[in-house]
């Protein structure tokens, strides 16, 4: 119920923590697209002024003094010819004369006017750099003030210029335009365009009045949608990573199920291969006493290991109680008894025991005699040949170590981090759950450790299983 309910609170505070990311990344796009969309209005706002100065600029370059006469031309005749202020004809005639005042008033003017003229440089620099070679990708639309009819646009989806299309697809386009400028209008208030006329020969100091309708670019729009697209990619690896663990966590469960199994199967095993044995001893019908007392001796022994066995599984599911016990005759009972039931199979195995006397630590025996049953039966199955395996044990004044050194194959070092994951073995027929269940049983249940000391193929591999001593 305990690990039922922290899975639960980890699932949640999983979910918590996504949520929170999800926001803040939504705010902090927010807050990009609104300093973009500030930025945006200040580029379209200048792009509105310089269509405004530039056409200004090109009302002022019609010379109002060049109407009725040639001022320029004649003042500078005039000059050329040294006669500024001299008698002579009229300049207008294209004679020497003198100058009416008039006449030098206009000169004057005209020279004036010539003063506050820009340089075609910077007129040119705003024509060809900023205004015709379109450098940022805004949607725009400038109309009239009276029939807000489109006259200039860009970045939209139509030809830049309807002349030469058909009369049907100009109206097309010209409806859709106003589509546009009509959706443009429901984002963002128009910004006008004021041309003063004034001083402009013929336009009676009118003021002439366009609006420039925009919307925002498509990086704008992009970024917008970019945290809901990143919170779908994020959901699917969610959902394939879920369904990927979920996957993982039932095959380690069947692996666990299948391997316990095989476990019980195996640890039941040899008890009653062997009480089959005595049994069939029993029926000899010339068997002595003495022999018929070693079997039931040897029966009583395979009942109470299949008591342990049975104790073993029953305490794996719950906490097991824990009592001070000298760890020396636990080892050497399991040594004894791993010692007389390895299969010979044409080898010679030894299994030697060094303990101090006393060890003593609080552990629950059947489950500690387990560990170290375990240990044993791998360091044997690692042994192909002759062999030796030493068991040995030391007090360093906090915990009670013990180490199992075999002479077998040995373990790759790439594979140091997996010999305690369920259903990882180096054996063709293992089912990889001896050490995970030794290692349950060390760190949860006495609070002590297991480990890999040392290995290398070849050159057989040192276990250590650290217990605090008692007291």
């Amino acid at each position: 119920m305990k690990a039922y309910r922290l899975s639960v609170r980890l699932k949640l505070g999983l979910i918590v923590f996504a949520g929170v990311i999800a926001l803040a990344s939504l705010a902090y796009t927010q807050r990009l697209v609104d300093r973009l969309r500030d930025r945006e209005q200040s580029v379209i706002q200048l792009w509105a002024d310089a269509q405004a100065q530039v056409a200004q600029a090109q009302q002022r370059t019609t010379n109002p003094y060049q109407r009725e006469l040639k001022d320029l031309d004649a003042y500078l005749r005039a000059v050329a010819a040294g006669r500024d202020g001299a008698t002579g004809p009229p300049a207008a005639s294209g004679g020497a004369g003198t100058l009416t005042p008039d006449e030098a008033a206009r000169l004057r003017d005209a020279v004036a006017w010539a003063e506050t003229m820009p340089p075609t440089g910077e007129l040119d620099f705003i024509l060809n750099e900023i205004l015709e070679p379109n450098p940022f990708s805004i949607p725009a639309i400038i109309t009239d003030s009276l029939r807000q009819e489109p006259k200039f646009w860009r970045n939209v989806d139509v030809p830049e210029t309807l002349s030469g299309l058909p009369a049907e697809d100009s109206a097309r386009a010209v409806r859709q335009l106003k589509r546009m400028r009509r959706k443009m209008d429901a984002t963002y208030e128009p910004i006008p365009i004021r041309i003063d006329l004034r001083g402009v020969a013929g336009a009676n100091g009118a003021q002439l009045t366009q609006y420039v309708h925009y919307d925002e670019s498509p990086l704008v729009t992009e970024l917008r949608w970019f945290p809901y697209i990143q919170l779908l990619f994020v959901g699917l690896f969610i959902g394939v990573g879920y369904v990927g663990f979920s996957y993982v966590r039932r095959s380690e469960q069947s692996n666990l199920w299948v391997g316990m199994a095989r476990e019980a199967a195996h640890q039941l095993g040899t008890p009653i291969s062997s009480l089959m044995g005595w049994t069939e001893i029993l029926r000899m019908p010339d068997l002595d006493e003495a022999q018929r007392m070693d079997a039931v001796e040897e029966i009583d022994k395979d009942v109470q290991r299949l008591n342990r066995v049975a104790a073993r599984f029953s305490d794996i599911g719950s906490m097991p109680k824990l009592e001070e016990r000298d760890l020396g005759p636990i080892v050497e009972q399991t040594a004894d008894y791993v010692r007389r039931r390895a299969p010979r199979r044409g080898r010679r195995v030894t299994i030697d025991v060094d303990m101090p006397d006393p060890v003593v630590a609080r552990v629950n025996e059947e489950l500690f005699a387990w560990v170290i049953e375990n240990l044993l039966k791998n360091a044997l199955d690692a042994i192909d040949e002759d062999g030796r395996i030493e068991v040995t044990g030391f007090d360093d004044g906090e915990f009670i170590n013990i180490d199992v050194r075999d002479t077998g194959c040995g373990i790759d070092r790439r594979e140091w981090r997996n010999i305690f994951r369920p259903g990882f073995s180096t054996k063709k027929r293992g089912w990889g759950l001896g050490l995970s269940l030794a290692q349950r049983v060390v760190e949860e249940y006495h609070e002590g450790s297991i480990r890999l000391m040392e290995s290398a193929p070849g050159e057989g591999s040192r276990f250590r299983v650290e217990i605090p001593r008692a007291g």
